[in-house]
């Protein structure tokens, strides 16, 4: 496959792709018995929408030079992008079962030189962004017309070094970089609201001079639209996509939990999961 184009993304429903990637996740998570499953499940759609609507790539040349990037900087969703790669068909389904293994090519954390398609190395908040903005720039002095994807927390728009990328990327005119927030309101100390994050987070960044867009992130004819807007937009501006998204999506046992942040599932509930996941299957 040289390139996913748009008949084949139509073929299968965004609506099925993000089941998918939810069903790989729950296979991996079980793996290891316990991760970061809820963000995995609570981002499908986002990465629906990335992959099989607004990116470009060659799943049979993950490196090509003409693709669009997509930088995870929160290094533990891994196991959502991984889940996302499989259903692209860039990594084989039949590795789920090495997840968080030795020499594995799917490490709890992401990391760059282990996965085809992992852009970079993530897991030391606030830096993706900072990444992506130097990317963008190297794309627009080759004149490559390929977009910059990078997908950032909550939690890290209360880094510094986010807030100086976000600064650098107005500065030079970024037009070719969408910056997209996972807002799930929750973070390793307890809600990301009570940390440094506000509620009107989109005017915040179109003050500092992005193009800014927020969204229900489970709603995937929202998110279909923002990423059109996003990569149709004609000013020369960065643009970022706030996705509201919840914790756990799809399944409702879990989404009940008190905390989600990194969950341990019982043996018995695996089974159960992907049970309720599979009476929700799209057709």
């Amino acid at each position: 496959m040289s390139k996913i184009s748009e008949t084949e993304k139509s073929n299968v429903s965004l609506a099925q792709r993000a089941w998918s990637i939810r069903r790989y996740a729950l296979q991996m998570a079980e793996v290891q018995g316990q991760g970061y499953i809820g963000q995995a499940l609570g981002v499908a759609d986002v990465l629906a929408a990335s992959y099989f609507h607004a990116m470009t790539y060659r799943a049979n040349d993950p490196e090509w030079e003409g693709r669009d990037r997509f930088y995870l900087s929160i290094g533990h969703y891994a196991i959502a992008l991984y889940a996302a790669l499989i259903e692209a068909g860039i990594l084989p389904e039949d590795e789920i079962e090495t997840y968080g293994m030795d020499d594995s090519r799917m490490p709890m954390s992401g990391m760059a030189a282990y996965t085809p398609g992992m852009e970079i190395t993530g897991g030391s908040l606030g830096q993706g962004l900072g990444i992506a903005v130097g990317a963008a720039l190297g794309l627009k002095r080759k004149k490559s017309s390929a977009f910059v994807y990078n997908m950032l927390s909550d939690g890290e728009l209360g880094e510094g070094s986010t807030w100086e990328a976000v600064m650098s990327a107005v500065q030079w005119k970024l037009d070719n970089l969408i910056a997209i927030v996972d807002f799930n309101n929750q973070q390793a100390d307890g809600p990301t609201l009570d940390a440094l994050a506000t509620s009107e987070e989109a005017p915040k960044w179109a003050a500092f001079g992005w193009y800014a867009q927020e969204v229900d992130g489970n709603d995937l004819t929202a998110l279909v639209q923002a990423f059109d807007n996003a990569r149709n937009h004609r000013e020369l501006q960065p643009r970022v996509i706030i996705c509201r998204t919840k914790m756990c999506k799809g399944i409702p046992f879990l989404e009940q939990r008190e905390s989600t942040h990194f969950i341990r599932v019982e043996a018995d509930e695996w089974a159960k999961a992907i049970a309720l996941l599979d009476e929700d299957k799209p057709q």
